[in-house]
């Protein structure tokens, strides 16, 4: 397997590719040939007559209707009525329809055609297979065979219909991440109904507005859950959100934790009555592939939260997708993504895994608790293939030391995945090397939530050097530009797509011109992501933070990124956060924020080996302003460190949306730390 300069496809220059030199130094992980005999990729690419990665690219580019017909072929999709054609521009590329006049539900894929005997009576082979995996964080484990779980799915979801949900009503989740999270986003695809997946640890009014922008008509939640032992309101907060929505009609309770919970007996009914004497059996509404199956809101940076449109052909498609050609995802496979259904990738992960015949394994606490090994044991526990986590867990995890990873059999791991922000070096290779035992290749995985999945990845054909992608996803025609939309290599530029794909969001709830000033507005024709981005000489990509994000500093661009892996290079800094503020000589002046890892002490002497430390990657016009310690930094259930809020606090400005904050507290700190 080859690889050849990337990509063709773009008006640029040819890239020397030196992926194939077998005495780089800085090549930290080549494929063996068992990763390459497994690969559904190496099997998609021979199937279609590829020879090469890079044609492979190429061809999908120039080529999405014969790319994403051959995707449905390989996935083993099933429509219940034929598309017409594969995908329809004709209102512009940023409003793409996909599989016009098909007929599909993707619960179908997922559950029905691996639990339902067929009409000659035979069973399918998945249907005793576990089809998701649950360990609470009290201890409690719990297995859903694929039958069992459709039989659960179809009671809600009849239990739903006695409730009055009928196609197109929308109803929203604010529930932890328990099988019961994704028995109620499955009984809402299979009969017609929306989702609104909501992160569990917002506040009330967080959620109100979610579930008003989306005319909520059913809110499903839990009596509580537990946080490091500790029980977690959240039926109550439910209360007050449902308050504060107009069209919220019921809310279904699970129990979770057996809590006392205040009871509305005109607007509440429990899950199991819920359910209680309803059939198991519920077919699948033959919905539209361009139905829309659910609606995810996102923070801005200011104003109210964008309610990302998906569809049925969408983002279930475009996520089994990115989990069979990067991830390797397999039958008889357990994922275990460390997330929320919140975030984009607690819908991906659910529904992907079963649209791939693989077992999803859920969790619903922190990683170390009540001890340091937890997510280590329960890997060793479960045998778990696949682990995704953000590079932010497994900085906090370095810092209880190596032991509480090596007194446990991790031999299970195949593939270690990551996303939400970029990575430093010292946690990557730690994660290879000691998670991994440095066989294991690490996904990098980078796009959004209104993307289905990623733009950026790995994938175990092609070599990996640090904190590294090593090609964008097969089916995204990705790129990167300076400001007038003209490729660039070797240098800082935007993050772009230059063609459409199923996943696309179809717009944002009720607010269409957001949606093209977001993302089509900078240059014309491109779809334009709002990351940093660069591509080497080798022809691997790297993420360099969010261009909003970004420090200029006497004119020169930089990526806070780069500033905040100088900055870890310290041995006693666990994590930084850099982030640019006026200056009237530079334009922008660069400011540190450290968290030190256990027993370090701050002090003068330490601001300056940081400093010096930044300096000697980055150079003395770089030398950060100030470095100012802090014991953490403000960030999103799904570890994304929110900068624009440090910024702003720092500044004294407006904070704009911080809903999706875990640590409040963190932002006050950072004003007192000034």
């Amino acid at each position: 397997m080859t690889d050849s300069n990337y990509p063709s496809f773009l008006d640029a220059a040819a890239i020397p590719s030196g992926r194939n030199d077998p005495d780089d130094p800085n090549i930290a992980w080549r494929p063996s040939a068992a990763y390459l005999q497994r690969s559904r990729l190496r099997a998609f690419m021979e199937t279609n007559g590829l020879n090469t990665f890079n044609e492979l690219l190429n061809r999908a580019a120039v080529s999405p209707e014969w790319f994403w017909e051959a995707v449905v072929r390989d996935l083993d999709l099933q429509f219940y009525k034929p598309y017409d054609n594969i995908m329809d521009t004709s209102r512009g590329w940023p409003w793409t329809t996909w599989f016009n006049g098909a007929q599909y539900n993707y619960v179908n894929d997922a559950l029905d055609k691996r639990a339902v005997k067929s009409a000659t009576g035979a069973t399918p082979r998945d249907a005793g297979r576990p089809a998701i995996i649950f360990e609470g964080e009290e201890g409690v484990i719990r297995t859903l065979t694929y039958a069992q779980l459709h039989a659960q799915v179809c009671k809600f979801a009849n239990g739903l219909r006695s409730l009055g949900v009928v196609e197109g009503d929308r109803v929203g989740l604010f529930m932890p991440f328990t099988p019961e999270v994704a028995i109620a986003m499955l009984a809402c695809g299979k009969i017609g109904a929306v989702f609104i997946p909501i992160f569990s640890g917002y506040a009330a009014p967080s959620i109100a507005a979610r579930l008003n922008d989306g005319g909520a008509k059913v809110l499903i939640t839990t009596d509580g859950s537990t946080r490091r032992g500790k029980p977690i309101a959240m039926k109550e907060v439910a209360d007050a959100a449902a308050d504060a929505a107009s069209t919220v009609e019921k809310i279904i309770v699970h129990r979770r934790i057996g809590s006392q919970v205040p009871w509305n007996t005109e607007r509440d009914i429990w899950w199991d009555d819920l359910i209680d004497g309803q059939p198991d059996e519920c077919e699948s509404v033959r919905t539209g592939a361009e139905q829309l199956y659910m609606l995810i809101y996102t923070s801005g940076t200011t104003g109210k939260p964008k309610g990302a449109q998906h569809v049925h052909a969408g983002f279930p498609l475009k996520g089994a997708q990115d989990m069979a050609h990067c991830f390797d995802v397999q039958p008889g496979d357990i994922l275990f993504w460390y997330t929320d259904i919140g975030w984009m990738m607690g819908p991906w992960a659910i529904s992907g895994a079963l649209m791939l015949g693989a077992t999803i394994f859920m969790y619903d606490g922190t990683p170390d608790f009540p001890d340091p090994d937890r997510l280590w044991a329960m890997i060793e526990r479960h045998k778990i293939t696949h682990l995704g986590i953000s590079p932010t867990a497994i900085r906090a995890l370095m810092t209880h030391g190596d032991e509480w990873v090596q007194k446990h059999d991790l031999s299970s791991l195949q593939f270690l995945g990551s996303t939400g922000e970029p990575w430093n070096p010292d946690p990557w290779w730690w994660y290879l090397n000691t998670v991994g035992g440095g066989r294991c290749p690490i996904i990098n995985y980078s796009g959004g939530t209104e993307i289905s999945g990623g733009i950026l990845c790995c994938n175990p054909l092609l070599p990996i050097k640090p904190t590294s992608f090593n090609a964008p996803v097969p089916g995204m025609a990705a790129d990167v530009v300076d400001d007038m939309g003209r490729p660039i290599r070797g240098a800082v530029g935007e993050l772009a797509l230059r063609g459409p794909w199923p996943g696309m969001t179809r717009g944002f709830w009720g607010d269409p011109e957001r949606y093209e000033s977001t993302y089509f507005s900078r240059v014309p024709g491109l779809w334009v992501h709002g990351d940093w981005a660069m591509i080497d000489d080798d022809g691997y990509w790297y993420i360099l933070g969010r261009s909003d994000d970004t420090i200029k500093v006497a004119g020169k661009r930089l990526g806070p990124a780069e500033v905040e892996s100088a900055a870890v290079g310290h041995p006693l800094v666990r994590e930084a956060a850099a982030i640019g503020v006026p200056d009237e000589l530079k334009g922008e002046v660069v400011v540190v924020f450290a968290v030190l890892r256990p027993g370090a002490e701050p002090s003068d002497s330490l601001r300056d080996e940081i400093t010096a430390a930044i300096v000697s990657q980055l150079g003395k016009s770089l030398a950060p302003k100030r470095i100012l310690f802090v014991s953490d930094l403000p960030r999103t259930r799904n570890a994304k460190i929110m900068r624009r809020v440090i910024r702003a606090r720092y500044l004294d400005e407006p904070l704009g949306d911080i809903s999706s904050l875990e640590n409040p507290a963190a932002v006050d700190e950072i004003g007192m730390a000034k």
